[in-house]
């Protein structure tokens, strides 16, 4: 038991939710919490849009995919995430308690589940606790409500970065991006012509790849350098 406690332990360290807490406090909880344990291979489902969060799922190993589409379902983007990785904590609370984006493996995938009931019970015994859900809470909510007071991007290719960045999970790393040509021009309010040159540029230098209806950017940062 004491050994299961401290592999929990250590695993539970990579996560900003548990940050904070000393050696005793984490093995006490490890002790006293009810874990969920799942392992999952590649290309299978780990949450869909729209279905109702009742747990925290923490990815400790392998590679996932996130998926998010537009409203009208005319795009979306997929992109990879790496552990250590927490799934939308901000969906189980809040006006909508349902996924806004879907997850599938990309690689066998070993997960630590947390029940609603289990979280609010942490947060009721550990003051840390709450307070780190408290600050990646208000993080989001802070980076969001700053995004339509940046200053507009002068160029077309800066515009285009920009809006692969507000449509990311995660600003940095591969994304592939299901997209139309006529559709991405409307997004970024220029003519079709204009957006296939510059997409055309970039990848003349090596920032992406253009395929027939999809855009695969290799790395997001590079495109911020």
């Amino acid at each position: 038991m004491i050994q299961t406690e401290l592999k929990i332990y250590e695993q539970l360290q990579q996560f900003t939710l548990f940050q904070g807490l000393s050696r005793t406090e984490l093995l006490q909880m490890a002790g006293n919490t009810k874990f969920g344990f799942v392992k999952l291979p590649a290309g299978k489902t780990v949450v869909r849009e729209g279905e109702q969060c009742t747990q925290l799922h923490f990815l400790i190993n392998g590679q996932l995919a996130a998926n998010s589409v537009s409203d009208d379902g005319s795009y979306r983007i997929e992109e990879q995430l790496q552990a250590p990785w927490m799934l939308q904590p901000e969906a189980l609370f809040g006006a909508s308690t349902r996924y806004a984006i879907t997850i599938r493996t990309l690689s066998e995938t070993h997960f630590i589940t947390l029940s609603k009931d289990e979280v609010l019970r942490l947060l009721d015994d550990f003051l840390i606790i709450r307070l780190n859900l408290l600050n990646v809470l208000a993080t989001q909510s802070q980076r969001r409500g700053h995004l339509p007071w940046r200053s507009c991007p002068m160029t077309l290719e800066a515009r285009i970065v920009r809006f692969l960045i507000d449509h990311a999970v995660y600003p940095a790393g591969a994304k592939t991006v299901y997209i139309l040509m006529e559709r991405l021009a409307q997004e970024l309010n220029d003519r079709r012509l204009n957006v296939s040159r510059a997409l055309n540029a970039m990848q003349a230098r090596g920032l992406l790849q253009l395929h027939r209806g999809r855009i695969e950017v290799p790395s997001l940062e590079r495109l911020l350098m």
